[in-house]
């Protein structure tokens, strides 16, 4: 497969007026906000107008979404469409939540177009019949998480023969949650003859065969993190037990009196365990998993994007693909499975060129595998105590080395050694 590589840094401000990009859709990147185009959009855009296959790797936060979103708009809006109308863009996702962020910035970004785009969002977790009267007529555009989206098929309420772009979003998520069977169905009830546009955060050698099957002569785009595109985020870590990691969260929370705070923990049981414990303590907390219906979903982000609640208290379901403004800091109450899902948890804070707070509780049982993610993310933290809060457990070496891909939680043993629950993952995520 040969990859045509983009240089991954761009220096000189450009408008979005320089890319192609019509009137309709520079008007509505202005009235986002938006002033000129970041290093993602800036490289993918021209080779997504064209039709190329395209594959760009680049951190959280990179205005990705738009990056494809604009160029295919400009795309939709250059051809005739047919009435009933037919899927031509089909993006696919991992989650519910940023399929529903997704669908948002195309209706957004729509808007001043001559002609409107008809754009279903579709995901599992909620009732199918309301998906299906909205694809009565048709769409132009579909943003589908894979398992909704054959559930569709499977009713005949869509048809993805004349799919002309086809955009994998998040691709290595997609990967972590299994959807692999759902995905070589889905490429074969599209047409042989479409554009692929591949974007990913990471590409593990998962993602990388996945692209080697589905991109033809790609243009490949890799944005590294440079001063000027690196989130600004402040990286701490304090030692504590275990055992102790709840006070020292709500200690921090009084202390700090931080508005927001977006709190990781490995479980559902952990995450509603310890949202109790701080709501009793006079704190406004409460927690957001995968078991929650997706109205409650829902209704707990708007909450917190508007400052309701002072935390939250998550499993990796809002790692990716949410974006909430202004977030001041994040707190790994457990750590990370992965280096890979550190960078995303923190990814959360420091949006948008604000600064950001990244706290990390390490017991002694976990310190081996934080060092595991300082060694592959380049990462040197000093280690710092609280008062009152000092760890007193001690574990020998062994004990205290948990497999590369586990983490010993406080809550429910090691991860990697427990029965497999992907099956339960997938459908919580939104399959």
């Amino acid at each position: 497969m040969r990859k045509d590589s983009v240089a991954g840094s761009v220096n000189c401000p450009m408008p979005f007026t320089s890319l192609g990009l019509s009137a309709p859709l520079t008007r509505a990147v202005a009235e986002a906000g938006y002033t000129e185009p970041t290093p993602i959009q800036l490289q993918a855009i021209p080779p997504v107008l064209r039709g190329q296959d395209v594959m760009g790797l680049a951190q959280t936060g990179s205005g990705k979404t738009a990056a494809f979103v604009l160029p295919l708009l400009q795309r939709l809006s250059d051809t005739q469409r047919e009435k009933p109308r037919r899927v031509r863009v089909l993006i696919l996702v991992p989650t519910r939540e940023l399929a529903a962020q997704i669908g948002e910035a195309v209706r957004s970004l729509a808007q001043h177009l001559p002609e409107a785009v008809k754009t279903s969002v579709v995901f599992g977790g909620v009732s199918i019949n309301p998906q299906m009267m909205a694809l009565r007529g048709g769409a132009d555009v579909v943003v589908a998480t894979p398992g909704r989206l054959l559930d569709l098929v499977d009713h005949n309420a869509l048809r993805l023969s004349a799919v002309n772009t086809l955009v994998l979003d998040e691709a290595d998520r997609m990967l972590d949650l299994g959807f692999n069977d759902e995905l070589t169905r889905i490429l074969a009830l599209l047409p042989r003859q479409r554009q692929n546009l591949f974007f990913s955060a990471t590409l593990p050698p998962a993602v990388q065969a996945l692209a080697e099957t589905m991109l033809h002569e790609p243009v490949r785009i890799e944005v590294e993190s440079t001063p000027a595109t690196e989130p600004s985020i402040a990286q701490r870590v304090i030692e504590v037990d275990a055992n102790r990691r709840t006070q020292l969260l709500r200690h921090l929370m009084k202390e700090n009196k931080w508005d927001r705070a977006l709190v990781f923990v490995a479980t559902k049981y952990a995450a509603e365990l310890v949202a109790e414990k701080l709501y009793r303590s006079k704190l406004f907390v409460t927690s957001f998993h995968g078991e929650l219906s997706q109205g409650a979903r829902t209704q707990v982000l708007d909450e917190f994007k508007a400052s309701r609640w002072e935390a939250v208290i998550t499993t990796d379901l809002a790692a990716r693909g949410i974006d909430i403004a202004n977030l001041p800091v994040v707190i790994n109450y457990d750590l990370p499975r992965s280096a890979d899902d550190y960078v995303h948890r923190i990814g959360r804070t420091g949006r948008a060129g604000e600064s950001g707070l990244a706290i990390s509780f390490v017991s002694p049982e976990t310190e081996a595998h934080f060092r595991l993610i300082e060694k592959r993310q380049g990462l040197s933290i000093p280690r710092e105590r609280v008062v009152g809060f000092e760890p007193v457990e001690v574990v020998d070496d062994a004990s205290a080395t948990p497999p590369v891909n586990a983490v010993v939680q406080g809550n429910g043993g090691v991860k990697g050694k427990r029965p497999s629950k992907k099956d339960k993952l997938r459908a919580a995520q939104g399959r």
